[in-house]
Order: C-alpha cells, then structure tokens, then sequence
C-alpha cells in the first residue's frame, strides 16, 4: 500500500476513459475543473464540457435538462456546495424526476484541511442516502474509483459519487470487483467486523493486520456503496462475529455508521461502534492532524474494536 493517489485524480482519469467509451457523456463543472480533475476531461472533449461558472444550484438544473434530453451529465463541484448549496435543486430537478445525473462531488470529508470548517462537509453521506432513488457511492482508493464512475454511468438514475483531495494508498489491483449495492470482504476473522468506506478503509486494513499480531482476528468489509445498503453482508457480519465497528471520514450521524445500525437494529441486534464525527464541524489543521484529532487513525481504530468487544465480555 505504498503507492498513493486521490481519488479525485482517479476520477479524472476515468472521465476521459469514459468520454471515449460513451459519447452521451458530458461533463458540468462550477469553474473548479483544475481541483476536481474535470479539466483532463475538458481538453480530450471540449465540445462536451461546460465551465457553469460559480453557480452550482444552475449547473445542477443544467444537468437535469441534459439528462432529460438523454444525456448522462456529470457534475463536479466541491461537496460542501454540491451537496450543501444545491441541495434543493438535487432533490427537485434530479432525485423527484429521477433523472440521469451523476453529481460527483470532490474534498469531501475534513481531509480538505486547512480550509476549515466552511469548506469540509461531513453531512453530505447523510443528506444524498436520505433521498430516494440516489445511489450513494464511496470508493476506497484510484482503481475502485475508475470502477465506480463507470458503474455510474450505466446505472439509469440519479448517483452522487464522494471523492477526496489527499492522497489514498492503492488498496486494489486492475481490474477492480465492484458491483454497485454489494460489500467487499477484504479480510475474514470472527473476533469483529470493521465496515468502512473511503480513506478510512486503508487504515482499517492497517488496524487488522496489527489486531492480528495480537491474537484478535478481524473481518474487514469494503462498503464503497452506503445506498443501496448491502444489508446481507452486514447481517453476515453481524452474526459470524458478533460486533461490529464502522468507520467513515464523515459524522456518524446520518452516514455510514447510521445505515448500519439501522441493518442491524432489524435484522441482528449486537453492539456497534461508529468511528467518525461527533455532533461537531470539522476546523482548520492539517489533515494528518484532523484525523488524529477525531480518532480517525490505525491507533483509533485499534481501540474502537478492543472498546466494542469489551461490550461483548
């Protein structure tokens, strides 16, 4: 896992792949093509690119309309202002319709860093999974990324697609098992189970090897898909093990952690420990920093799964 790219970058790099596989694809972008990577896009395509200026409640309406006139428009911002900003538009002109709109969203999480609190949405898992019919997608490093936009593309429907800026060790080899709606199992114990999504699922797989070295084996799930939820894997964890522990670069209100939860409560009740935000907003730091902060660390982790089998002794 030495290698690292964001999977912003990895984005960027399936756009163009994919521009050449599907003419029908366009890309939308509110004047942050450099950032989001949509610019690789913007010069192998021109024709099919379109800068929206900074107006992402606009550029959301505009990919609405492409989409209802058959194309499959992707739209690129910042999360804080896809999600936050165009909120409304997302619901009415993409969701209520269902229409065709991929919505992928980069800088997610608090590893945006130093631009604070304003610039890092850690409500944005929370606010697409409550809307119905949008596929939430949350891919762990470059090669699950590539695999997700162009899973992205063939789903007929609204997809809201969460990427990152910093650097994630590579995790998978070319080509990529991704099926949309269906967990990864990366590693298989019976002590716990850690279901994790995006960045934090390098770092779980780094808390497992060292859970391991002490004698406690864990299984690790990759769910790049928070909606549809795969239910059966986690029911599966749940009472192969018997505790769980989930991990997101997100509030564990309303995210990865709640849709969890919200399996197990219904189907096999056991004890959970989220690892993610408290009820707070993120601040301005260095990433490394941030996540140490909130516990989002292999040392974090580590003692998530000792603090949640306690509750099973």
């Amino acid at each position: 896992m030495s290698q690292k790219i964001a999977t912003r970058e990895a984005y960027g790099k399936a756009l163009v792949e994919l521009g050449g596989l599907n003419p029908r694809v366009v890309v939308l972008d509110a004047d942050l093509s450099k950032s989001t990577k949509t610019a690789d896009f913007a010069k192998h395509y021109p024709e099919r690119f379109f800068n929206m200026g900074i107006a992402e409640q606009n550029m959301i309406g505009v990919a609405a309309g492409l989409a209802a006139a058959g194309k499959i428009p992707f739209a690129s911002t910042f999360a804080m202002f896809a999600t936050g900003r165009a909120f409304e538009q997302i619901r009415n002109s993409v969701a209520y319709p269902h229409l065709n709109v991929k919505i992928a969203a980069s800088h997610a999480g608090i590893t945006v860093g130093e631009d604070g609190g304003s610039h890092q949405t850690v409500e944005d898992i929370a606010l697409m999974r409550s809307l119905p019919g949008m596929t939430v997608l949350v891919p762990a490093d470059g090669p699950s990324t590539r695999a997700a936009v162009l899973a992205a593309a063939e789903i007929k429907g609204p997809v809201y697609l969460r990427l990152g800026r910093s650097g994630v060790p590579v995790l998978y080899d070319e080509p990529v098992s991704f099926t949309v709606g269906r967990a990864n199992w990366l590693r298989r114990g019976e002590k716990a189970a850690i279901i994790a999504c995006g960045i934090m699922v390098g770092m779980v797989l780094e808390a497992a090897g060292q859970l391991a070295g002490e004698g406690v084996e864990v299984s690790v799930l990759d769910m790049h898909t928070i909606k549809p939820l795969d239910e059966a894997a986690v029911l599966e964890a749940a009472r192969s093990c018997g505790a769980l522990v989930v991990a997101e670069e997100h509030s564990i209100i309303g995210g990865l952690g709640s849709a969890v939860c919200e399996a197990v409560a219904g189907g096999c009740p056991v004890p959970v420990r989220r690892v993610g935000l408290p009820d707070v907003f993120g601040e301005s730091g260095k990433p490394a920093e941030l996540l140490a902060k909130y516990g989002l660390t292999v040392e974090g982790l580590v003692r998530a799964v000792k603090e949640v089998l306690d509750r099973v002794k």
